[in-house]
């Protein structure tokens, strides 16, 4: 089990700048992306396939779930699925449009979650607000909560300049999003135990407003772990 975060010690400050930002715009962001799914086919696919992968075995989670769609989408494919998100606002927002499904609040950086238990995860453009140096203690917490043979779905945006965003809607808020390389997450992911299953990588949808290519990973843990 990896080293939980000392309940004692402050919240370090990417986590309480996310936090904030997403209880300020949450009502926002949900109105805006009240359909983000539906001029994303490719997306619709990757989510289809993740479910048939994961199957019946077990509880999945959406960890950064936000308003809760993919949640939503993942337990109309057949899925167990909760979701778990830093903002309560958000929460609101998806406990409020998805009444039958268990939403929690918590960090995916210290998951309440017993070892082994999951037989997927979902991180679906959640830790593009983490920084680098903290990916590693992040995936080793995807890797410790996923049974052997568990699959893990990680979305986000693609490349190496990062996005600031101040004051969306008006809101007296500010937070980068950050971009990454797709083989610098696959290394982080093998480093942390977990064999690729597929990568995806889609240009940038002018329609959408996109401004960089979007990459989606399946990766499984093993189902006997290495000698």
């Amino acid at each position: 089990m990896t080293e939980s975060l000392d309940a004692t010690a402050p919240e370090p400050d990417f986590l309480t700048g996310t936090r904030t930002f997403y209880d300020a715009v949450a009502e926002d962001y949900a109105a805006r992306f009240e359909r983000e799914l539906a001029g994303r086919p490719l997306e619709r696919a990757i989510l289809e396939v993740f479910a048939e992968l994961v199957g019946g075995e077990g509880p999945v989670a959406d960890l950064g779930c936000g308003p809760g769609r993919t949640t939503a989408r993942l337990a109309s494919l057949g899925l167990d699925v909760f979701g778990i998100d830093l903002s309560e606002s958000m929460l609101a927002v998806a406990r409020r449009e998805s009444p039958a499904l268990r939403f929690e609040q918590g960090s995916m950086l210290d998951l309440d979650i017993p070892d082994g238990t999951l037989a997927g995860a979902l991180s679906w453009y959640s830790s593009i607000h983490t920084p680098a140096e903290e990916l590693p203690a992040l995936f080793a917490e995807f890797h410790r909560v996923l049974a052997p043979g568990g699959h893990l779905l990680v979305g986000f945006q693609a490349g190496d300049e990062h996005r600031h965003h101040d004051r969306p809607w008006g809101r007296p808020v500010s937070l980068t999003f950050l971009r990454r390389r797709p083989e610098e997450m696959i290394g982080l992911l093998t480093d942390a135990g977990f064999t690729l299953l597929s990568q995806t990588v889609r240009e940038p949808e002018e329609s959408l407003e996109e401004t960089s290519p979007q990459a989606f990973l399946i990766a499984r843990k093993p189902a006997v772990a290495a000698s």
